[in-house]
């Protein structure tokens, strides 16, 4: 269909407008999901993928299998094994049982998550040039 606007004499292609605004909306969407490289050039890592680590550690410094950590919480070894390497975003139910089965107070592991999300982040001071604080 084909318009016109009075104030300028132009005259618009409804469908073509319509074509290059979903095209503009997609090219944000993608941009929105787009993770922003931090100062060395590498990605953020996810929560999951953090404190998959840290139910990954402490489930090995105990000794104990997937499958005996899995069989505690009722979840399949998969599921757990796969929330371990940060591909799958546990529930906090979920995670309060894993947890629970390894003997975890919850506030150790989000305070170890914050530990190692800010572990690479440097922070320059205002006061003399060249000095730099590395959070820990």
């Amino acid at each position: 269909m084909v318009g016109m606007e009075p104030e300028q004499g132009r005259v618009i292609d409804f469908a073509t407008a319509a074509k290059a605004a979903r095209a503009t909306a997609a090219r944000a969407a993608r941009a929105a999901r787009t993770p922003v490289r931090g100062a060395d050039g590498t990605e953020p890592r996810l929560l999951r993928q953090i404190y998959g680590e840290i139910l990954r550690d402490e489930r090995r410094d105990q000794d104990r299998s997937l499958e005996d950590v899995a069989r505690t919480v009722g979840m399949s070894k998969q599921y757990l094994s796969e929330v371990e390497r940060g591909r799958k975003e546990a529930s906090s139910e979920m995670l309060r049982s894993v947890c629970d089965a390894l003997d975890l107070p919850m506030e150790q592991l989000l305070a170890r998550g914050i530990r190692r999300m800010t572990a690479h982040r440097t922070l320059r001071t205002t006061g003399h040039a060249g000095v730099e604080l590395c959070a820990a």
